[in-house]
C-alpha cells in the first residue's frame, strides 16, 4: 500500500471519529436539554372534628372509621353525671318556686303554711345537694382533672340554691303573716327564673348526644367506648369529601401559564389516570419557603409558590394524601 493511500485512510478514520461525536453532542443538545420538568402535588381535604363542651365518658360510638355520615346523624354518645345532678337539683327548685307561687296567690290558712314550710325544707335539701356537688368540683379543680370553669359553674348553681333557701324561707315567714301583692309578684318571678334554669340545663345536657355537623367521611376516632375525655377533646375527625383540592408548591419560573382560574392537567398514579384541577389560589411561601437560585453566582433568586387547584368535577376513588403530578 502506497504511502499516500495510507495517510487517505488516516483522513478517514480522523473525519469519521469527528462525525460521531458532532452527533453525538447534537443528540445530547436536543434530548437532554428537553427533558420536562415535574411538579408534584397532593390531594387535600377539609375536615372538623367533633368535640363535647363538657367532660364525659364514652357510652357509645355508632360510627367506625371509613363510614359516610350525614349532617345530623348521632356519632356518639357520653354521660355526664354532673349535669344530670345539676338537671335534678333545677327541677326541683323550679317545683319549690311552681309552690311558693301558688301559695302567695291562694288565702292563706294552716295549710298553707304548712306546704310553706315544707317547701322551705325542699330549699335547704336540694342546697345541701349542690353544695356537695361544688365540694366535689373543688376537689376534682384541686387535683387538676376539673377546668376553672366547671368549677365555677358548680359554685355559681350552689349559691343560686343557697339563695333559694333564704327565698323559701321568706316565703314560709310571709305565708304565716300573709302575703302581699308585691310578694305575690316576686314569687310568680321567681317560678320562671327557676324553670329558666331547669331549661339551661337541659340544653347542656344536649351535649350527650354528639351529632355531624356537615357530610363526610370519618377519618379518625381516638378514644374507645368507656374512656373519658376532657373539656373540649376531640371524639372524631371527619373529611368533607365533597370539599377536596391539591396543593403544589411551584417555583415562580413554573407560574407563567398558572393564574386564578388556570385548568391544569394532573396525573393520579393511585387511580392510574389524568383529571383536570382548576387553580382557586396562588399564594407566597415567604421567605422561609424553599427556592433556587438560577445563577451559581447568585444574582436572584426564585420564590416558591402555593398553588391550590380543585377538581373541574367529581373524581370517583380520589382521596386525601394521593400524589399528584404535573409535567
Amino acid at each position: 500500500m502506497s504511502a499516500k493511500s495510507q495517510h487517505n485512510n488516516i483522513l478517514l478514520a480522523v473525519l469519521g471519529f469527528v462525525s460521531v461525536v458532532i452527533a453525538v453532542a447534537v443528540i445530547g443538545y436536543f434530548t437532554l436539554d428537553r427533558t420536562k420538568e415535574v411538579i408534584e402535588g397532593e390531594v387535600e381535604v377539609s375536615e372538623y372534628r367533633v368535640a363535647c363542651k363538657l367532660p364525659g365518658r364514652v357510652t357509645d360510638i355508632r360510627v367506625k372509621e371509613g363510614d359516610y355520615v350525614h349532617k345530623g346523624d348521632i356519632v356518639a354518645t357520653l354521660a355526664i353525671p354532673e349535669a344530670s345532678a345539676q338537671e335534678k337539683v333545677a327541677q326541683a327548685a323550679a317545683g319549690a318556686t311552681d309552690a311558693l307561687s301558688a301559695l302567695t296567690s291562694a288565702p292563706t290558712r294552716r295549710e298553707t303554711v304548712e306546704s310553706a314550710y315544707q317547701v322551705y325544707q325542699q330549699a335547704v335539701a336540694a342546697n345541701d345537694i349542690a353544695e356537695k356537688t361544688y365540694g366535689r368540683m373543688q376537689r376534682l379543680f384541686d387535683e387538676g382533672v376539673m377546668s376553672a370553669q366547671k368549677r365555677d359553674e358548680a359554685k355559681a348553681a350552689f349559691e343560686a340554691t343557697k339563695a333559694g333557701v333564704q327565698v323559701a324561707k321568706s316565703q314560709w315567714e310571709l305565708a304565716k303573716s300573709g302575703a302581699r301583692e308585691e310578694a305575690k309578684v316576686a314569687a310568680k318571678k321567681q317560678a320562671e327564673a327557676a324553670h329558666s334554669a331547669v331549661d339551661v340545663v337541659r340544653s347542656v345536657l344536649k351535649e350527650t348526644v354528639q351529632r355531624a355537623t356537615a357530610d363526610g367521611e370519618v377519618e379518625t376516632i381516638y378514644p374507645k367506648v368507656g374512656e373519658l375525655v376532657g373539656l373540649g377533646s376531640p371524639i372524631m375527625s371527619i373529611s368533607m369529601v365533597d370539599d377536596m383540592w391539591g396543593t403544589f408548591n411551584v417555583r415562580e419560573d413554573q407560574l407563567k401559564n398558572m393564574k386564578v382560574g388556570t385548568v391544569l392537567k394532573a396525573y393520579v398514579p393511585a387511580l392510574d389516570k389524568e383529571i383536570e384541577l382548576r387553580v382557586s389560589s396562588l399564594k407566597n411561601q415567604g421567605s422561609y419557603a424553599v427556592w433556587k437560585a438560577t445563577k451559581t453566582n447568585g444574582q436572584y433568586d426564585l420564590k416558591t409558590f402555593q398553588v391550590k387547584a380543585r377538581p373541574v368535577k367529581k373524581v370517583d376513588g380520589l382521596k386525601p394524601g394521593m400524589s399528584l403530578i404535573i409535567k
